[in-house]
């Protein structure tokens, strides 16, 4: 088994920023991709942002210059610096890990979502 949990989220008014974070942790051989989902009321859920095992990122156009993925590969965690905040980007943002286990077996593993509010 392999879990994710995150943490960070909360109410920040527009302008501001947030910090959020997600940890993995379990039966871990190795952590390929990681990233950020997020999900507004009545909407599809999408990618925000997502690295990769050697760094390579890639953001969703509505989000480049503002948030910023990065990655601890020897905590097995993901991070998401969120600048410059609008009230669109308010949702309930989800943590994914691409993880394959000590039994080599492949995952994809959801965190249970941590809500960022937006204020005008």
């Amino acid at each position: 088994q392999v879990h994710v949990v995150e943490s960070g989220g909360g109410l920040v008014q527009a302008g501001g920023s947030l910090r959020l974070s997600c940890a993995a942790s379990g039966s871990i051989f190795n952590i390929n991709a990681m990233g950020w989902y997020r999900q507004a009321p009545g909407k599809q859920r999408e990618l925000v942002a997502s690295i990769t095992s050697g760094g390579s990122t890639n953001y969703a156009d509505s989000v480049k210059g503002r948030f910023t993925i990065s990655r601890d590969n020897a905590k097995n965690t993901v991070y998401l610096q969120m600048n410059s905040l609008k009230p669109e980007d308010t949702a309930v943002y989800y943590c994914h890990a691409a993880a394959r286990t000590t039994f080599l077996a492949y995952l994809d593993v959801w965190g249970q979502g941590t809500l960022v509010t937006v204020s005008s």
